[in-house]
C-alpha cells in the first residue's frame, strides 16, 4: 500500500471512531434534563410517540467501551493503512503457527506408515493409513481429477490402467512430488487442414473407431513422419515422454473426430504441479499409496 493510501486509511478510520464520540458526547450533554421524562419530541406514527429522555446510562457506557476497544485494538494489530501493530501480528504468520502446530500433533501418526511401500499401504492391516491418503487426495488432487479420480476433459482418469507416464508406486510417487509439464506440438501449420482431417482419420483407425479408410490411409504417411517419434512406430506411446497410447481407445482430451483433429492441428499443453513444496514425504507416500490403489483394486 502506498504511503498516500495508507495516510487515507488511517484518517477515515480514526476520524469515523473520533467524531462518533464527539456526536454521542456533544448530544449528550446538550440534553437538558437528565431524568426519565414524559415530554415528547412533538411527532407521532401510528400511535408511537418518540419521547425526550436521555440515553440509558448502560448504552452510554458501553459505546465508550467500545471505542477504547477499538483504538486498543488499532494499536495492538494492524488496521491503520500500512501501521503492523505493536504485536506484530500477521494473518500469514498464524498461519504458519497453526501448519507448524498440526505438523508437530499428526507428525507421528503419519511417521507409521512413512517407511512402508505402496504395495505393503494397500494391505487391510494398513487400511487406516489408506483412508488418510484417501482424505488428502481429496483435499489437494480432487479439484482436478475429481472426488472419485476419474478425472474430466485434460486431467486424467487414475482408476483405470492407462498411464501416461507409468502407473507403479515409484512412477507416481515422481509425479506428485515434482509435477509433470507434458506438450503435444501444434501440426496445423505443417499439415494443412486437410493432412489434419487425414492423419485425424489414421489415429481413430489405430483404436478402431470408425473413420475415413481412404483418408486414413493417406495420414498414415503422414504420421509416421511427424509422430513416431513420441508415440513410437506401434503408437502405443512413450511413458518416458508422456506420450499417450493412441490404439487403446482411452482419450484424455476427448475421441471424437473433431476433438483428435483439435489436438493435432493445436497441440496440447498440460501441466501437473509439483507438490513437494506442498506437501512432506510422509503424506505423499499416503497420496500415492491411494492413487496405486485405486488401479489395483
Amino acid at each position: 500500500m502506498s504511503a498516500f493510501w495508507s495516510a487515507w486509511v488511517t484518517v477515515i478510520t480514526l476520524a469515523v471512531i473520533l467524531g462518533c464520540t464527539w456526536l454521542l458526547l456533544a448530544t449528550r450533554k446538550s440534553q437538558p434534563h437528565q431524568e426519565v421524562t414524559e415530554e415528547t419530541l412533538g411527532h407521532e406514527f401510528d400511535g408511537i410517540a418518540e419521547y425526550d429522555n436521555p440515553l440509558p446510562k448502560w448504552w452510554f457506557q458501553m459505546f465508550i467501551g467500545t471505542v477504547v476497544f477499538g483504538l486498543v485494538y488499532l494499536v495492538l494489530y494492524p488496521g491503520l493503512g500500512n501501521f503492523q501493530g505493536l504485536l506484530g501480528w500477521t494473518s500469514h504468520n498464524q498461519w504458519e503457527e497453526e501448519i507448524q502446530h498440526a505438523e508437530e500433533v499428526y507428525k507421528p501418526v503419519f511417521a507409521k506408515y512413512a517407511s512402508l511401500p505402496a504395495e505393503e499401504l494397500l494391505k487391510p492391516e494398513n487400511a487406516s493409513g489408506l483412508k488418510m491418503g484417501q482424505r488428502m487426495f481429496a483435499n489437494n488432487c480432487s479439484v482436478c481429477h475429481g472426488s472419485a479420480a476419474t478425472g474430466a476433459h485434460g486431467f486424467p482418469n487414475l482408476t483405470d490402467n492407462d498411464w501416461l507416464y507409468g502407473g507403479d508406486p515409484k512412477t507416481i510417487k515422481a509425479t506428485i512430488t515434482n509435477g509433470r509439464v507434458g506438450g503435444m506440438p501444434p501440426w496445423g501449420a505443417v499439415l494443412g487442414e486437410e493432412g489434419v482431417r487425414d492423419v485425424a482419420n489414421y489415429v481413430l483407425s489405430l483404436s478402431g473407431t470408425a473413420s475415413d479408410a481412404e483418408a486414413a490411409e493417406r495420414g498414415k504417411g503422414q504420421f509416421q513422419a511427424l509422430c513416431t517419434a513420441c508415440h513410437g512406430a506401434d503408437a502405443k506411446g512413450l511413458p518416458i515422454l508422456g506420450a499417450p497410447n493412441l490404439t487403446d481407445n482411452t482419450w484424455l482430451y476427448g475421441g471424437s473426430f473433431e476433438n483428435v483433429a483439435h489436438t493435432i492441428r493445436n497441440g496440447r499443453a498440460g501441466v501437473m504441479p509439483a507438490h513437494k513444496d506442498l506437501l512432506s514425504d510422509d503424506k505423499i507416500n499416503l497420496i500415492t499409496a491411494y492413487v496405486y490403489s485405486l488401479s489395483n483394486k
